[in-house]
């Protein structure tokens, strides 16, 4: 007699079956999915690894571990993703939220905190907002803050506006569609710039792993030859829109760090300040200061 298929036993075979398709946490990967096909959470599977796992969920299980073997992101095929402990809708309409980007966030916070009290709200841009990660934490820790989120992508502003209607700071949350800041007038002004622009090299695109460069959005990847094309184009715009005081706060990959500290540190408008690194001593958010 065939033995039964259980909680526990598909969870087995299917962190096998991915390990050997590459996946670098497969039994991980294998509980998000199954969690997903039963509806329930991960922390359940636990207790339910005697529980049968009958056709019905063996099939709609099967379809997701096929479609991640072929390299589709979990985060895409489960359609969330957590981030600064709050849990973000995500499509291939945006990059899937990385642990990286919390440290800009991080800063953000503590930019503002260090601000003190204010007699006005704090004006807060994220540009390149993708699934509003950015914008909607800034939102979420700081109600004083008025929140402007920026794309290029109609599709990644509908996501971040669903992400901001769920997480309930939409109302403080104004949604601009355009190229960085060209869509925004000159004469608004912000204490605070921050982004996570693309920053990805031609010749990096090429090598990047199959998960990243066939399902997630060149768009807000790729960043020409140098890796710094958008960013050449963003210094300037931000700095324009600065308040006096006010800071420009840009993830940027390691790679880069003394290419973009010299692009900041010739526009005479802007002090340049300390790079922040990351918990394995990378350069990962570069800031600065508008005199």
């Amino acid at each position: 007699m065939a033995e039964e298929w259980t909680v526990g036993r598909l969870l087995q075979w299917t962190a096998d079956y991915l390990k050997q398709h590459g996946s670098e946490s497969p039994r991980l990967e294998a509980e998000v999915l199954l969690a997903h096909a039963r509806g329930c959470q991960r922390i359940e599977l636990y207790t339910s690894f005697a529980d049968p796992a009958g056709e019905e969920l063996r099939t709609k299980f099967r379809d997701l571990v096929r479609r991640r073997a072929e390299g589709m992101p979990v985060a895409y095929l489960v359609g969330h993703r957590e981030f600064y402990s709050l849990d973000f809708r995500v499509t291939p309409a945006v990059l899937i939220p990385r642990p990286e980007t919390e440290l800009l966030v991080m800063t953000l916070l503590d930019w503002i905190k260090a601000r003190g009290p204010a007699e006005r709200p704090i004006e807060v841009a994220d540009v390149g907002t993708g699934s509003g990660i950015i914008a909607i934490t800034a939102a979420k820790h700081v109600p004083r803050a008025r929140v402007t989120a920026i794309d290029v992508s109609i599709a990644a502003l509908a996501v971040a506006k669903d992400n901001a209607q769920r997480l309930g700071v939409a109302e403080r949350i104004e949604f601009v569609e355009s190229d960085l800041l060209a869509a925004v007038p000159t004469t608004r002004k912000f204490d605070c710039i921050a982004s996570n622009p693309p920053y990805v090299s031609t010749d990096e695109l090429a090598n990047l792993p199959r998960e990243v460069k066939a399902y997630e959005p060149e768009l807000a990847l790729a960043a020409g030859p140098s890796g710094t094309s958008v960013i050449e184009r963003l210094i300037p715009q931000a700095t324009e829109r600065l308040t006096s005081g006010g800071s420009l706060l840009l993830e940027i990959s390691p790679m880069l760090q003394q290419r973009i500290e010299m692009l900041i540190a010739s526009d005479k408008r802007l002090e340049l300040g300390p790079t922040i690194k990351d918990l394995a001593a990378l350069a990962r958010v570069v800031q600065a200061r508008r005199h």
